[in-house]
């Protein structure tokens, strides 16, 4: 029996896809940064050097993507935790009337690192990053695998905005 139910195809339906992306992504940011922050000492020792164009460090981010609109006080972090969770909740709606599995794909990672992040800025004030990537004089943000999740999903929703829909016939409607 497969993880993702399938439909009578054989293939995970767009809803049931998105909601297997939604877990594992949630699952993967909570565990990489709970495993990283309580389980290692990347606190006092970092950065870490994990290959010559990667680096692991903690960055406590209060703002939003790429560190914009930093929150200081309570409300700010609750409006966020708040705006987070119903984006969640629109995409998982999006997500069940999904018609292809790209989509429904892509919902569930953005959808997944919402709530990732909200879960650390209802729990911590801030969003744990620690991944920096970089190279030569090149640097690029500190992130987790909440963002790339949401990355990725961005990049999916454009991809199944750009490609035309399957045509159905009278008999799949």
């Amino acid at each position: 029996m497969s993880a993702v139910p399938a439909n009578r195809n054989g293939r995970p339906t767009p809803f049931r896809l998105g909601l297997a992306a939604l877990l594992v992504t949630l699952i993967l940011d909570q565990a990489s940064k709970l495993g990283l922050y309580f389980g290692t000492d990347l606190v006092l020792t970092q950065p870490w050097r994990v290959a010559p164009f990667a680096d692991f460090l903690v960055v406590w981010n209060r703002g939003v993507s790429y560190g914009m609109f930093q929150q200081e006080g309570s409300l700010g972090r609750w409006v966020l935790v708040a705006v987070s969770c119903l984006a969640a909740i629109a995409l998982s709606v999006w997500m069940r009337r999904a018609e292809s599995r790209l989509l429904g794909l892509a919902l569930g990672l953005v959808a997944g690192g919402a709530i990732g992040n909200a879960i650390d800025r209802a729990a911590y004030g801030a969003v744990f990053d620690f991944v920096h990537l970089h190279w030569g004089g090149w640097s690029w943000y500190v992130f987790n695998v909440a963002d790339a999740a949401i990355v990725a999903g961005v990049i999916g929703l454009i991809l199944d905005s750009l490609w035309p829909a399957p045509r159905r016939t009278g008999s799949e409607r």
